[in-house]
């Protein structure tokens, strides 16, 4: 078996970001040297002044399969995640049909998957309305966790789930000792919010954002804490926009309850302000919220406040994003971009790489149970990693995207960071702009099963 040596002056270690080389041998990282301890017998890749970073990890991505293949789907999605130097990524329950709410569901979608995945992946399973029965037997059959949604969730297949299914469903989940993402907004104050809106002009993304209130984050967050204290589940909140659910989350957390909270690149980067008149590829749910409330969310980072960054690629065919701003699809698709958008934003604000990969590689895998093969460089992970350019600039373009629809709300924007090359497992998925070899991508299934 052939010794690799893979050598940077920005090696982005557990330890801290220094000159070293991570030394490969078959899929697995054996040790992380300094330059002068590598073996005369290595194959040596040396890459100069470009960082190498853990392979990142995407714990929230729709890829739409099986049956919405025209949406998204496996080849697609991880083709896209692997130029965004991400290696492993975890597919949400819904959109695809049938949604992964019971075992039957999750073999047809391991199924799909098979032989299509650049990358590695993972299934969440769905709590919904009616299906507490299958909870304990998703977690057994290796599930790596459970979503719901308290509000419509876009598909009417895949139902929002009110307190008392989710005092039915909570047992079942505490005793899987799996994490429950919830989808945190209410219908009540988002009703009461469009409500009073009366007839408005819904191509206006102020008209949008006022439907979409922080009080339904607010209320949904209030809601599962006192839950969490009840039965004691690992909660997750998806996808929080609003920074005024840190103080929530944040007291919640001083009790010891077992939360953590993501955001997202589009929380991130665009600001309220900045969408125009009929802007619907900005629309999401929640919202894109106002430029303060952007400034906020990058300090509850930098306070450990958000535990993590993922994507919540959540794509569809072009024309579903048409329209106004009440009818079109409320999803961003960006696996490709997320590693650039974040860097952009990140390094004009003093953070580094080794930030990067706290919140977009090592607290994902954490979330998914996946930490001791990967979000790390060290010896026995997964030689899952990222060639990254962090100076260069670009321009997105279609061309870029990867996913099946170029569609993106940062087509002609210039953002700072380039993936150059993705490693999985020791070998490369990407790099020059290209795919080589046949899709290798394998599932994380959860260890307790």
């Amino acid at each position: 078996m052939t010794l690799q040596a893979f050598r940077s002056r920005q090696v982005v270690t557990p330890d801290g970001i220094r000159e070293a080389a991570l030394l490969v041998e078959g899929e697995r990282i054996c040790a992380v040297v300094r330059s002068d301890e590598i073996p005369n017998s290595a194959q040596l890749h040396d890459f100069g002044d470009l960082a190498i970073l853990p392979g990142l990890v995407d714990s929230h991505v729709h890829i739409n399969e099986p049956g919405r293949t025209e949406w998204e789907g496996f080849e697609t999605a991880t083709r896209a995640a692997a130029a965004g130097g991400i290696t492993m990524l975890v597919d949400m329950p819904l959109n695809s049909t049938p949604a992964t709410t019971n075992i039957a569901a999750l073999h047809a979608k391991r199924e799909s998957a098979h032989g299509k995945c650049y990358v590695d992946w993972g299934a969440w399973g769905g709590v919904v309305a009616d299906n507490q029965s299958d909870v304990e037997p998703l977690a057994r059959a290796g599930v790596l966790g459970f979503k719901c949604f308290l509000v419509h969730s876009g598909v009417d297949d895949f139902s929002m789930v009110g307190e008392r299914e989710l005092r039915a469903a909570l047992p079942h989940v505490a005793a899987s000792g799996l994490p429950l993402l919830v989808h945190a907004e209410l219908p009540g104050p988002i009703e009461d919010a469009t409500g009073r809106l009366g007839i408005a002009d819904w191509s206006s993304y102020p008209t949008y954002l006022s439907s979409r209130p922080d009080e339904a984050e607010l209320s949904a967050i209030r809601l599962m804490i006192s839950l969490c204290r009840q039965y004691g589940f690992r909660l997750h909140i998806v996808h929080l926009s609003t920074c005024k659910g840190l103080e929530l989350l944040r007291s919640a957390r001083s009790e010891g309850l077992p939360i953590t909270v993501e955001t997202c690149p589009h929380y991130l980067h665009p600001t309220a302000e900045q969408i125009t008149q009929g802007s619907t590829q900005f629309k999401c749910a929640p919202p894109i919220r106002s430029h303060d409330n952007r400034e906020r969310l990058w300090r509850g980072l930098r306070n450990g406040e958000i535990d993590m960054i993922v994507t919540d690629h959540s794509p569809c065919p072009p024309e579903m994003k048409e329209g106004n701003f009440q009818t079109a699809w409320g999803g961003i698709a960006g696996l490709s971009l997320a590693l650039p958008v974040i860097w952009t934003e990140a390094s004009r604000r003093g953070f580094n790489l080794a930030d990067i990969v706290c919140w977009m590689s090592s607290a994902p895998a954490r979330l998914a149970g996946c930490d001791s093969r990967k979000g790390r460089l060290a010896n026995g992970y997964d030689a899952d990693f990222v060639v990254f350019h962090s100076d260069e600039t670009f321009v997105v373009t279609k061309e870029l995207l990867h996913h099946r629809h170029p569609v993106s709300p940062y087509l002609g924007e210039t953002l700072q960071g380039v993936v150059k090359a993705t490693y999985m497992r020791g070998q490369p998925v990407f790099e020059h702009g290209e795919f080589p070899g046949l899709p290798r991508g394998c599932e994380f299934r959860n260890p307790r099963r």
